[in-house]
């Protein structure tokens, strides 16, 4: 069962389009996996709609009413839209031994080629979002990534599989918010597939694991 879910800000957020674009599709992500949260964006869109809605008729007022009607006219002329699609399902296989079916709302987004690491493989995301960064992560069975903190902010969601930490157990569809503050090792038992979001690299703390700190970006 799904016990980590986005914060009730970054749902608002979402349903208002505020969310930078890495982010928005985490949550997407999550909402088709979550019924919880499905039900709570349904009722903050009605929420959104009844404002909009609430507010004085732009069409009252004459020098409005004809700016709206002409911005309409010059949208319904418009013969570039883009035609509806279906989405259809796309599979990635990491190696001969995984594969997975990624969630609607990346199947149309390019993404890398996996980049092996040991047990963990990274994919970039081809999301033009400023400073963040997004990731498809897998994590081989008896895989970890070593003990570290986050000189940002990082945003785990674990798509497919399980893996655990100091905090506890998770399964697919957890949404995991992570900073400074926190420090942890994940480790999977039997492999997982995350869609991550870091701001800024990470920091590992202990041992050898340190030398990876100059290449801590590249791991996300």
């Amino acid at each position: 069962m799904i016990k980590h879910h986005p914060s009730d800000a970054l749902l608002a957020q979402y349903c208002n389009a505020s969310l930078p674009a890495s982010l928005s599709v985490a949550v997407a992500i999550h909402v088709e996996m979550c019924e919880c949260c499905q039900a709570e964006v349904k009722r903050l869109e009605a929420q959104n709609a009844d404002a909009i809605f609430a507010q004085p008729d732009l069409f009252d007022d004459e020098e409005l009413s004809v700016d709206a009607m002409s911005l309409l006219a010059a949208i319904t002329a418009n013969d570039e839209v883009d035609e509806v699609y279906q989405v259809k399902p796309q599979t990635i296989a990491i190696t001969k031994q995984y594969s997975y079916q990624l969630p609607r709302a990346l199947a149309r987004i390019p993404h890398s080629k996996f980049m092996q690491m040991g047990k963990l493989s990274r994919s970039r995301i081809s999301l033009e979002d400023g400073t963040l960064r997004s990731s498809l992560l897998h994590i081989d069975a008896g895989g970890e990534i070593p003990e570290h903190t986050h000189t940002g902010f990082e945003l785990t969601l674990l798509l497919d599989g399980e893996f655990s930490d100091e905090d506890g157990d998770y399964v697919a569809g957890d949404f995991m918010w992570l900073d400074g503050r926190h420090q942890h090792t994940p480790t999977t038992k039997e492999g997982c597939l995350c869609y991550t979001v870091v701001s800024s690299a990470l920091h590992f703390n202990k041992g050898l694991s340190k030398l990876l700190n100059p290449i801590g970006r590249l791991i996300y």
